[in-house]
């Protein structure tokens, strides 16, 4: 294989400080798991002393930390206003030029990120990509799923183009190669342990989270508000449970209807929350849902571990990775109606078996940190340099 075979010479280019273009469909100042990821990534990169350019959809923002942004003007997408549609210009070829990349990483080429193929073909630039966003499966969220086929072979078109394609956990490898797209890794996954920790705790946050009402059995979902995400089916969770509230955090285009959904119940859709806010609200919680079956990881799951937050999640696509059933959260049947509504029962079944899981989640994401991650990018990153002289492998 591809890294096998360069892996011993990666130590001769380890030294060497790399300048890296990174094409990116979304970015800063939007809120999401991928973005989490990236900024980290973009922060340790710098710090480890390379320099990054990152190309994404016009934010306003030009910098950050030391990494220089070159927004691209987009249009909304009309399933996800959200999400902008940056068409690539011949400004970013400029860009380029000026910066002299030894590298490109296109994350979840779509529209702007066809642009960083293009270029890295063009001048001869090493071609890296990541899958993080699940498209094949968003699109039955969407009235869509006829195109699912189409989808993966436009998918495999652009990705095997790529000297590495790097998935966020062993499921989504394992998918991403059963339909045809080679030269796939795991890139590890990373939480901020530092910001996410169990003493931000507070009555003060349970009685905003629950409107009220500090001592209620008290749940939380944390994330987008989309169709794909699944929020809906978590209203028969909270409906099993005596006295429970239901806080949900986060912002987007379903939630004029998840309002709807669970109009009559006790519920509080909280928006965005972020820094010590956002960390204080997993701590106080406590159970973490997450009925999602399209993750690619599920970063969310993670931060909440890191906060202490017990969670039970669906036994689907990157999950399996960060939950370890009965140990750390709970996993479910996604096709079991009654799964989630079982699982989060056992976890206010006892104070006892609460308090076990709380402790074996933080121990489990205090193992992932982004600069480990970020390091082991870099390794990537090397190997893809050294290899661009050797025909690709699958």
């Amino acid at each position: 294989m591809l890294v096998a075979a360069i892996a011993p010479r990666i130590g001769i280019l380890w030294l060497k400080a790399m300048r890296i273009a990174l094409f990116t469909e979304t970015f800063l100042p939007k809120v999401d798991g991928i973005v989490t990821r990236l900024k980290h990534t973009v922060e340790q990169l710098q710090l480890l002393g390379d320099q990054v350019l990152v190309f994404s959809p016009d934010g306003g923002l030009t910098e950050y930390k030391g990494a220089r942004i070159h927004g691209v003007s987009g249009m909304a997408f009309p399933l996800y206003p959200e999400l902008k549609l940056a068409l690539p210009r011949p400004s970013i070829g400029e860009a380029l030029e000026q910066f002299q990349p030894d590298i490109i990483h296109v994350v979840n080429p779509a529209v702007l990120g066809l642009a960083g193929v293009f270029y890295a073909k063009s001048m001869n630039i090493p071609l890296m990509a990541s899958y993080h966003t699940h498209l094949p499966k968003y699109l039955e969220h969407y009235g869509l799923g006829v195109l699912e086929g189409l989808m993966w072979e436009l998918l495999k078109a652009v990705h095997n183009q790529a000297r590495i394609n790097l998935a966020t956990s062993t499921a989504m490898q394992q998918e991403l190669t059963d339909h045809g797209i080679e030269r796939v890794q795991v890139w590890q996954r990373g939480v901020g342990t530092e910001v996410f920790r169990p003493e931000l705790a507070s009555r003060e946050m349970r009685d905003r989270l629950s409107q009220g009402h500090p001592d209620a059995p008290l749940l939380l979902y944390i994330g987008r508000l989309s169709a794909e995400k699944e929020v809906d089916r978590i209203k028969p969770v909270l409906e099993s449970i005596p006295g429970a509230r239901l806080a949900l955090v986060g912002d987007g285009p379903h939630r004029e209807e998840l309002e709807k959904h669970f109009e009559g119940t006790n519920t509080h859709f909280v928006g965005y929350l972020a820094g010590e806010e956002l960390a204080s609200a997993y701590a106080s919680a406590d159970v973490f849902v997450f009925p999602s079956r399209t993750e690619t990881l599920g970063l969310v799951l993670l931060e909440a571990m890191a906060a202490g937050c017990p969670v039970v999640a669906a036994n689907s696509g990157g999950i399996p990775d960060i939950v370890t059933d009965g140990e750390n959260g709970f996993m479910f049947d996604p096709k079991d109606e009654n799964g989630a509504i079982a699982a989060t029962q056992r976890i206010f079944a006892t104070d006892t078996l609460r308090d076990t899981l709380r402790l074996n989640a933080r121990a489990e994401a205090e193992r992932w940190g982004w600069r480990a991650a970020t390091q082991q990018l870099q390794g990537f990153y090397q190997t893809v340099v050294a290899s661009t002289q050797m025909p690709m492998a699958a």
